[in-house]
Order: C-alpha cells, then sequence, then structure tokens
C-alpha cells in the first residue's frame, strides 16, 4: 500500500514536473513574445519573405510604437498578420514626393530604401488621425500599406519585430521623425 502511494506521488511529480515548462512556453506565446514567419515581399530587403521575425507582444503598453519601428497587425485587406514600418502617429503629415518621405514637411533619411526602385511615387499629404499610425512597407513599389488602406488603429497592432536575423534600419530611428 504504501508503495502504491510513492508511485503515485512520483506519477503527480512527473506529470507537473513535465507540464510546467510546456505551460510556460504557451504562456510567453500567448502573452509575450511569438515567433511569425514573413509571407511577402513588402518589407524586402529589410525583412525577407520567409525570414522568421520574433513579435514582442506587449509593445503598445511599453510605449514601444513609434516612428521607424516594424510593427506586426491584422491587415485591413485580408485579416492576416502584416509587416510594416511605422511611419509617423497621430497629428503628423505624411507625404511622397517623388519617392522621397516628409513627415511634417521634413524630410526623413531613409538608408533602408531602394529609391530608384520607386522612382516617381507620389502620395498626400495626410495627416494621420487619433489613435493610429501610418504604416509603409520598406519595398514601397509591391508593399500594400496606409497608403492604400489608411493608417492603422493601435488597437490592430499585435506587435512590434524584435528580431530573427538582423533587420536593417530597425536598430536606428529613422532621422527626421519625431519619437
Amino acid at each position: 500500500m504504501i508503495r502504491r502511494e510513492s508511485v503515485e506521488r512520483t506519477g503527480r511529480r512527473v506529470i507537473v514536473g513535465a507540464l510546467i515548462p510546456v505551460l510556460v512556453v504557451l504562456a510567453v506565446r500567448t502573452w509575450l513574445v511569438e515567433p511569425v514567419t514573413v509571407s511577402s515581399d513588402s518589407m524586402a530587403p529589410t525583412i525577407p519573405s520567409g525570414a522568421v521575425v520574433f513579435l514582442y507582444k506587449p509593445a503598445e503598453a511599453a510605449g514601444l510604437i513609434r516612428n521607424g519601428v516594424v510593427v506586426a497587425f491584422a491587415s485591413p485587406v485580408d485579416g492576416r498578420t502584416a509587416i510594416k514600418r511605422v511611419i509617423a502617429g497621430e497629428g503628423q503629415r505624411v507625404a511622397i514626393r517623388d519617392s522621397e518621405l516628409f513627415v511634417d514637411d521634413v524630410a526623413v533619411v531613409e538608408p533602408f530604401i531602394d529609391h530608384s526602385r520607386i522612382d516617381g511615387t507620389y502620395f498626400g499629404p495626410e495627416t494621420v488621425p487619433a489613435g493610429r499610425v501610418f504604416v509603409l512597407g520598406d519595398n514601397r513599389g509591391v508593399s500594400i500599406d496606409s497608403r492604400d488602406f489608411g493608417a492603422v488603429p493601435l488597437t490592430a497592432i499585435q506587435g512590434t519585430v524584435l528580431a530573427g536575423q538582423k533587420i536593417v534600419g530597425q536598430e536606428k530611428m529613422c532621422p527626421g521623425l519625431r519619437r
């Protein structure tokens, strides 16, 4: 009888010991960090299609959603996860003139953009509404972004892209953009 109780206790310990790490991983993935595979070329070459990036989910609460940061959100076009760069926040004015980005009438230096591939691109000017951010893909020639579906509500943002590989332009804020 004593032996059976000892075996049962050991069995429970093994089950609990195996269950705790699984629950920790699920909790981290649900509320903190989640891997996402990029499915389009809209951020290339910064983040190529097929790359795995990590989303930091409590980004809005931590104040990390700001100009220059790459974010993920549910696309208004098809509901799938989209990854784009925040270009401007509420109240800021966005324009693109012959492929050059202007925020509040100040030219933004974008070392991660190949301007020769998007020559002749024009947009705006447009002011970002309250509670929203204006997002653009780094590969502007193929990106479907705020130029198409408007500014993204902050509530739609799923997280900021941490990394999965070195992401060009993520490590520094874009000069000319307000933090």
